[in-house]
Parts: structure tokens; sequence; C-alpha cells
């Protein structure tokens, strides 16, 4: 075990931001915090306070955690934030994996965020969207005026992917399919009531668009020897 601060008591709030990194971080590699402290060499409370309080970890205990974590201090301090993903290095033995229909849905899961290419005025562009799973329905909430509401009546394409910086690894699963706008009020309510989210970019967007897939098709990039 190392040295660490004694937790301060500081009843309410928010943790910080490097807290939260921290925790989904831990939550999408299906960590405990015993497991994260075992790995970190610290104590669970200490991992928790980390978590949960305005903590000021020095720099040792923090490349610690970023090792437990698999990742890097910039990405847990929030450095790369304002940087597109994939700034790492290849891998050095990387294998593309073919993913079945199965395995992305899996990934698609229940909801988060893709990019839809829609054609506007004969250009192509493309918007990053919060989606929503519901049966077999992909679908997102926008303005009716917005370019992403443009994917309704035609065939469109979302693609949704995950980058793994600390591994130089990750997927990618792109949905084809038509796209239609949800006027039935079962329907759109069915689709509030499976949201996880409103719409990052802010409310005022209810217009439901979604998209029924005939076409799912995804890509892995594994490095060998990590476990993934």
């Amino acid at each position: 075990m190392t040295d660490e601060p004694t937790p301060r008591a500081e009843p309410g709030g928010p943790g910080s931001d490097l807290g939260r990194r921290a925790t989904l971080r831990r939550q999408q590699l299906g960590l405990s915090r015993e497991e994260v402290a075992a790995r970190a060499g610290a104590s669970p409370d200490y991992v928790r306070y980390v978590e949960e309080r305005a903590a000021d970890p020095d720099i040792g205990f923090l490349l610690r955690l970023a090792d437990a974590l698999e990742t890097t201090v910039d990405e847990l301090a929030g450095s790369t934030t304002e940087l597109p993903p994939g700034l790492g290095t290849a891998g050095r033995h990387p294998e593309v994996l073919v993913l079945s229909p199965e395995e992305c849905r899996e990934r698609l899961s229940t909801h988060g965020i893709g990019r839809v290419a829609v054609t506007l005025q004969d250009t192509p562009a493309v918007f990053p969207v919060n989606y929503t799973v519901a049966g077999g329905l992909i679908a997102y909430r926008t303005h009716a005026d917005s370019g992403p509401a443009a994917a309704a009546g035609h065939e469109v394409a979302l693609e949704v992917d995950h980058i793994d910086e600390a591994m130089s690894q990750g997927w990618s699963v792109l949905v084809v399919g038509p796209a239609h706008v949800v006027t039935g009020f079962y329907e759109a309510q069915r689709l509030d009531e499976h949201a996880h989210t409103t719409p990052w970019v802010g409310e005022g967007r209810h217009q439901w668009i979604a998209i029924r897939p005939t076409r799912i098709t995804g890509r892995r990039i594994r490095v060998t020897g990590t476990g993934g």
C-alpha cells in the first residue's frame, strides 16, 4: 500500500470531473471499486473518495489509477476532450474482426451517440445524435426543420463506434435502413419511455425520427495480447 491523503468530510455536492471519468471508465470495464483499488495499490475507501469527492490526488496515484483503468492520465484529467479520438499509435499486432449482426446489436445496446448521414440539397452531411434502441427501431429526437430530420423518407446510414485510446483498438457498427417521422402517439410514447436522456444539445427537440434497419454490419480492431 502507498500513503494516501486522508479523505476530507465534504457533505453533499457532485464529484469532480476526474471522479466522473474514473467512475465511467471503471463501469465500462465492469470493475468494482475493490478491484480497481487492488490494481492501483490503494484502499477502496480512497477510490470511492476520488470518485465521489473533489479529490486532488498526486501524480503517482493518478498514474496507478490510469493503469488500473487501462487508460491514460490525460484521458482521466480531460486533457483530450477537445481533441478527436484516435491520437494513439497503432498496436503492434492488430486484428480486424467482422462482427455478426448479433454482436452489432449487442454493441448498439440500448442507447448512445451515433452519426447519421443525410443528404441536404444534394450535399452529403453527417450529424451526431443521441439515439435510442426500442424493439426493432433505432430512433433519435431532433427539430422538425433540422439537418437530422432530413433523414425522414429516405434510406440513411447511422454509424456508432467506440475507441479505446489506451489499447489502440475499438469497433464500429453501421446501420442502414429507411427512416420515417414518428407520428403515432403510442409509438412516440414508447420511444419517450425508452429514451435514457434528452438530446445533449438541449431541449426543444421533440420530433422522433426512427430508422428500421435492413442491414447491420460491423468491424472490430483487436490488438493481440490485450485480452480484449
